[in-house]
């Protein structure tokens, strides 16, 4: 196996180009877990921790760009404002050792549905920046996920960054697993609230080949939601909001839950996501009145 060191972007993108089969690396918290259990041998690796540029984050027009090899330590730390629903699902990742060494990119990079950034950037519309020796390109997040573990970037191209939209609303993300801590979700959702274009986002893990979506609730609800007044959502719209998300999943039987348990723990997430959502969307427009 090669190992590849690159110092630059420009020499890391090249390396990609001449080393396809490359696998980046960067915290390794995945990476190296397959290789210990030999359930991966890639020809090469390519080591992306001296590159300066990937761990920088700031404004990037409307956006907040994130750089692929930023830490969830650093959003948790430094990003709760300006990503919340990504700040509260990178604090339920492992343990502060993994925390320190995971990164958003490699949850993108290795795109397993139980991965906990993909909801909160599903649900607020990010953008995937791509990048290789022939250019770069971006990529809205519910167009980058194309199969189990299979994703739109290109065997040449590398994961340069992650663009966030402003927050326009409350945002709030849970997951549910067999204890509180260390755990590989069961099942995870994100919410967040628009109320400048009045709509609603929506991301599901662990309950399907890729990370879902739920568009019949975001319509649903962007529909009853009392934009002007944050009225609480009646009873009856709860409910239903949660039906919508729990039917939206495509969930399997496996060794950590059944399909059953998962469509009915996304239906509670989904109710008590709306519940706090709402309540800071109201709190929020009597502090504007």
């Amino acid at each position: 196996m090669d190992f590849l060191s690159p110092s630059t972007w420009e020499e890391a993108l090249a390396a990609k180009s001449e080393h396809p089969d490359a696998v980046p690396i960067m915290g390794g918290t995945d990476v190296m877990v397959e290789l210990n259990f030999d359930r991966r041998r890639p020809p090469a690796l390519l080591d992306l921790t001296r590159v300066p540029e990937l761990t920088a984050w700031g404004p990037d027009g409307p956006h907040l760009r994130l750089g692929a090899g930023v830490c969830y330590t650093d959003v948790i730390a430094h990003l709760g404002d300006r990503a919340p629903a990504l700040a509260q699902a990178s604090r339920s990742v492992a343990s502060p050792q993994i925390r320190n060494r995971g990164t958003v990119g490699g949850n993108l990079g290795g795109a397993s549905p139980a991965g906990d950034a993909h909801p909160p950037l599903l649900a607020t519309g990010a953008e995937v920046e791509l990048a290789s020796v022939r250019g770069v390109r971006r990529v809205p997040i519910r167009e980058f996920y194309v199969g189990f573990r299979q994703t739109a970037r290109r065997p040449d191209e590398l994961i340069a960054a992650v663009l966030l939209p402003a927050p326009r609303g409350p945002q709030a993300f849970s997951k549910i697993g067999p204890r509180n801590a260390m755990v590989i979700s069961v099942a995870s959702f994100a919410l967040a609230l628009d109320g400048d274009a009045r709509t609603v986002g929506t991301g599901i893990g662990s309950a399907g080949p890729t990370p879902l979506r739920a568009p019949d609730a975001e319509r649903f609800l962007a529909e009853r939601f009392d934009w002007d007044g944050g009225t609480p959502p009646a009873p009856a719209d709860v409910h239903k909001f949660g039906e919508l998300v729990a039917e939206a999943a495509r969930p399997i039987d496996d060794v950590r839950g059944s399909a059953a348990y998962r469509r009915r723990s996304l239906a509670v997430m989904a109710r008590r996501a709306l519940a706090w959502t709402a309540t800071d969307y109201r709190e929020g427009t009597a502090r504007c009145a």
